[in-house]
Order: structure tokens, then C-alpha cells, then sequence
């Protein structure tokens, strides 16, 4: 009887219960509302009530929309969202294994590349769109100087996917790398390391075979973060990118131009490729961390 007494709800359960309720709908909702107006029929609007159910929508997704060409963005925003995962892994991990040991002037490089969070995301892009194009006329001078002028009237821009933009991406991905990491080895037991030189084990062998399996399930999820975070991206790419456009640069110009529910089949199917990323990644946590106990 006792027992019973103690699990009895409190008399503030219902009222947090509606709230946390309310918070999940107007967080999830407007992405269930795409998604149910994408798979309206051939007669189908841009509100509500719904016309029929189909997936039409998406077959004139797949037929392009307009002069847009759907897929090559899709192929840029994949191609740059791998790149900048690939690149945040990597920079954050040898981040987090230097600044175990004290560096000199560690702290104020710290903050500068914490500092990126807190400026507003087109100044970043119309700053790296500027250095660039600086850039640009510098080589267009030394080119000049140097009389290449074959290789001058061919030369375009640096601003590109893989040099702008993912720069541009890694302003916002390296902070939320550096800072997980950061937290992963200052909760990190080093005699795991000294175990494994007093056996004999170089220092890679130590990193390869001890560190990185103990935190490989921390790096899957920085990986997932820094894909995830470049996917939906735009303000950091707006003026970074160059001539090309990433997938949500051209969902956002199709917002005014495209009257159909072919705007929220797109919608979908970036939302899907988002789910699919962060599913893969959990699972694969899930997976090294299984093997890590085992």
C-alpha cells in the first residue's frame, strides 16, 4: 500500500505533461504538415484541406522544377555535407588530443574558435565571400604580372563548394566538434594510454587500438553533427558559395516562385536524407558501443 502511495503522480504531472506536449507539436508539427501536403493528389493546393493522396508530387520532383536542376543540388549539398562531416571529425579529434596537454596561447585560440557561435551567420559569409574575392583579384594581378595571360582569361573565381563554402560550414560545425571533444577527454581515464605503452605499444598504436576505440561513439556523433549542421545550412552559404547552389540555397528561391506541392515533396525528402544521417549514426553508436562493453 505503501508503494502504491509513493508512484502516485504529483498534482503538477498534468499541467507539465500538456506543456511538454504542446512544445513537441509546435516543434514537430509544422514538419508533419509538409509532409502530409506533400503527398496530396494531381489537384492538390498549397494549404489545406488535403485533395486526394499520392505520391504525384514527387514524381514532378523527380521531373525537375522548372529550370532548376533539383538533382545536381542534391549531389553539392551530399558532396559538401560529406566533405565538412569529414573535416570536423578530423580537426576536432587532433583539437581535443592536443589541448589535453597545456598549450601556450591554447586559451585564447580557444575562444576565437568559439567565437564563430556568437557572430551573426551572413556577417560570416559575407566576410569569407569578401576575403575571397579579394583573393581573386590578387591571383588575377600575379597572373597578369606574369604575363599567363591564357590562364588569366580562363581563370574564374576561388569561391567554390570546397573552398569557400566549406570553410564557411567548418565556422559553424568546428565549435560543436571541439566542444563534444573536449568534454569526451576530460572525462577520459589516461591510464588506458600508460597501460598500453608499458606494453610495448608506440604512441599511434596507443591512439589506434586504446583512445580511438573508446571514443569512437563520440566521434560518429561529431560526424553526425557536422553533416547534419551543413545539410540545412544557408545563411553561412548564401554569400560564400560561387556561382553553384546547395540544396537549401535553391529551396529557399523556390519558396516564391513555386506554387505546387512539389515545394514540400522537396521539403520531404530533405527532411528524410536528415532522419536517414542521424538513424545511421545512432545505430552506429550504438554499434561501437556494444563492442566497447563486449
Amino acid at each position: 500500500m505503501q508503494a502504491r502511495i509513493s508512484e502516485k503522480r504529483g498534482p503538477g504531472f498534468v499541467p507539465l505533461a500538456i506543456i511538454f506536449a504542446l512544445f513537441v507539436l509546435f516543434m514537430y508539427g509544422p514538419m508533419l504538415v509538409i509532409v502530409l501536403l506533400s503527398l496530396q493528389g494531381p489537384e492538390g493546393g498549397l494549404t489545406f484541406p488535403m485533395r486526394g493522396f499520392s505520391l504525384h508530387w514527387f514524381g514532378k520532383l523527380a521531373e525537375g522544377l522548372g529550370v532548376v536542376d533539383i538533382g545536381a543540388a542534391l549531389r553539392r549539398s551530399l558532396a559538401l555535407g560529406a566533405a565538412v562531416m569529414l573535416c570536423t571529425v578530423a580537426l576536432s579529434v587532433l583539437a581535443g588530443l592536443a589541448f589535453r596537454k597545456k598549450l601556450a596561447g591554447g586559451n585564447v585560440l580557444f575562444y576565437i574558435v568559439v567565437a564563430s557561435l556568437i557572430m551573426p551567420s551572413i556577417i560570416v559569409s559575407l566576410g569569407i565571400g569578401l576575403e575571397f574575392r579579394l583573393l581573386d583579384t590578387g591571383i588575377k594581378s600575379l597572373l597578369g604580372a606574369l604575363g599567363m595571360d591564357g590562364t588569366l582569361e580562363n581563370y574564374g573565381t576561388a569561391l567554390g563548394l570546397f573552398t569557400s563554402a566549406l570553410g564557411a560550414h567548418l565556422t559553424w560545425t568546428l565549435p560543436f566538434g571541439l566542444l563534444i571533444m573536449f568534454a569526451v577527454f576530460n572525462r577520459f581515464n589516461p591510464a588506458y594510454e600508460e597501460a598500453a605503452r608499458d606494453l610495448g605499444a608506440t604512441p599511434w598504436q596507443g591512439f589506434r587500438h586504446v583512445v580511438l576505440p573508446l571514443i569512437a561513439p563520440s566521434v560518429v556523433g561529431i560526424g553526425m553533427f557536422g553533416f547534419t549542421l551543413s545539410w540545412d545550412e544557408i545563411a553561412r552559404t548564401s554569400q560564400a558559395i560561387g556561382d553553384v547552389n546547395t540544396l537549401p540555397l535553391e529551396l529557399q528561391g523556390l519558396t516564391s516562385t513555386v506554387t505546387t506541392p512539389s515545394i514540400y515533396a522537396l521539403g520531404t525528402v530533405t527532411t528524410i536524407v536528415s532522419f536517414l544521417v542521424m538513424g545511421l549514426a545512432i545505430g552506429l553508436a550504438m554499434l561501437l558501443a556494444r563492442r566497447r562493453k563486449g
